[in-house]
């Protein structure tokens, strides 16, 4: 990556609740050789710092590649993603970068689909993906697919699951029978709990007691997975296998914790990010949130499919699905016909104070 030194640029915010979509006052000055791409995130209230962390990402991508044929204008979601929807489409974008949160994604789309503007969301809930909705984010589905079929190589034949009750268990434990089925493993024990209390503690007492399972996957984030772990087993012990999710990714008590020694867990590769991050604070004066990569790489994406996009026109859809995938700060990634992306992930040891990667990611899709 090109290193601009100083150069502390954030790109445009429109804020506040605008009209219905027509043309408005102050609107963006017409562009006949520019394709105009919306960015939606939250650059206030509770997830400011994650939205303008993905916001000055996206900002580097320009900068690092001289673009010069995107206009990219960000709206601030944290006052109504409706309202930042409508506002972005009075303006003119042809494609919405965003939004953020899951839950933002269906009032976008409400404004952007009837005028078939297609968003490239940073979610990970790949239940919000659809035929014009492509789903940047890691999901737990994939990291807890790669993980399962690498434990098979290590003889994993007999797998639990201790999973929170709400929306993200039921894709995890969705995900786990999906694995298993693909895999030939066997589903020996379930428990649930509810997150916020101790309650995880209990689960994993219960699994133990039931036993009958070599291999135990943990949907959880670290705090509560390092409770669990001290329940189902000895600090230090091996057995039986503890495997994690996307979640323990980037968390320093997973390294420092003797209760997930030996547990493993899949996720995206750090390798560019060490070199994205050192370029992020010497611009921004700030760490980027690990996600931030997600603002730059759908940057380079578009200007990727903006080759055979002509400035004006509609989004070439069909783009998004070239099979052969997109290289990003994140490693090679692709959309799977239903909008979702499928990522290349390592496979991660927990070690004394430290991380190992024991599995890389495929630098390539193979089909």
């Amino acid at each position: 990556m090109v290193l601009l030194a100083g150069c502390k640029v954030i790109p445009k915010v429109e804020p506040g609740p605008p009209p219905a979509p027509k043309p408005t006052e102050g609107a963006l000055p017409t562009d006949t050789d520019r394709h105009r791409v919306a960015l939606l995130v939250p650059l206030s209230g509770t997830n400011s710092e994650v939205g303008q962390s993905i916001a000055n990402a996206a900002t580097m991508a320009l900068l690092d590649t001289n673009a010069e044929n995107l206009r990219i204008t960000t709206y601030d979601t944290a006052t109504g993603a409706d309202s930042a929807a409508a506002r972005a489409l009075s303006d003119g974008n042809k494609l919405i970068l965003g939004p953020l949160l899951s839950e933002d994604v269906m009032p976008v789309l409400a404004r952007a689909r009837p005028a078939g503007v297609p968003l490239i969301a940073f979610s990970n809930d790949t239940s919000v993906a659809a035929n014009d909705v492509f789903v940047m984010g890691v999901s737990p589905e994939q990291s807890i697919v790669r993980s399962i079929e690498f434990a098979k190589t290590l003889g994993s034949k007999k797998v639990a699951i201790l999973v929170p009750n709400g929306d993200y268990g039921a894709r995890a434990e969705s995900s786990l029978r999906y694995a298993l089925t693909q895999s030939g493993l066997t589903l020996a024990g379930r428990e649930t709990y509810d997150r916020g209390n101790t309650s995880i503690v209990s689960a994993a007492k219960r699994l133990r007691e039931k036993g009958g399972f070599d291999t135990l996957l943990i949907a959880e984030g670290p705090r509560l997975s390092i409770q669990a772990a001290g329940a189902v087993r000895p600090a230090n012990a091996t057995s039986p296998l503890l495997l994690g999710t996307e979640l323990w990714g980037g968390d320093a008590s997973v390294a420092n914790s003797a209760a997930l020694r030996g547990a493993m867990f899949s996720t995206i590769s750090d390798g560019r990010f060490g070199q994205f991050s050192e370029s992020y604070r010497t611009r921004f004066g700030t760490t980027p949130h690990r996600i931030a990569t997600l603002g730059y790489d759908s940057v380079l994406l578009t200007l990727r499919i903006a080759r055979d996009w002509k400035p004006g026109k509609a989004f070439p859809l069909a783009k998004m699905r070239d099979s052969g995938g997109f290289l990003g700060l994140d490693g090679p990634f692709r959309f799977r016909t239903d909008g979702v992306v499928e990522r290349s992930m390592e496979v991660r040891r927990v070690a004394k104070g430290k991380i190992d990667v024991v599995s890389a990611a495929p630098d390539r899709f193979e089909d």
